[in-house]
């Protein structure tokens, strides 16, 4: 197996991840409720991020499959914090899509969204809240 991605610590509550593959960076920073500065996402941040970029991206191939597009559609994640251990105990996915789609399009897209590969890799205790707006 090849390594996936590269990281750093860089001092001062930050790292530095490359993806061999692309050769793209991205850099993390502490929140600042937890003593950083929140100039950079934070790796909570990135992994509730994941899960939204992972459902879009499932959902893209199961339109793709199916002769449809969802071009355009948006997410907005929250990520909420629980304390004792600090841990993210919810994260609520908003999809937002730019076309209102017949009930069986919308079934595709739920059952995709549903199946992404981070949904499935996260533990059951994290709560994982997903509301889909069709027709902005």
């Amino acid at each position: 197996m090849a390594v996936t991605v590269h990281t750093r610590y860089l001092g001062g509550l930050r790292t530095e991840a490359e993806h061999l593959q692309s050769g793209n960076r991205i850099t993390t920073d502490a929140p600042t409720d937890n003593q950083g500065k929140g100039e950079f996402f934070s790796p909570t941040d990135l992994l509730a991020t994941s899960l939204g970029s992972c459902m879009l991206t499932i959902m893209g191939i199961a339109a793709r499959t199916h002769g449809f597009d969802i071009d355009g559609t948006e997410v907005e994640i929250t990520k909420v914090m629980g304390t004792a251990p600090r841990r993210v105990v919810e994260i609520v996915v908003e999809l937002t899509f730019p076309s209102d789609y017949d009930a069986k399009v919308k079934k595709i897209l739920e059952a995709a969204a549903h199946e992404c590969p981070v949904a499935n890799s996260l533990h059951p205790d994290l709560k994982q809240t997903v509301i889909f707006h069709f027709g902005k």
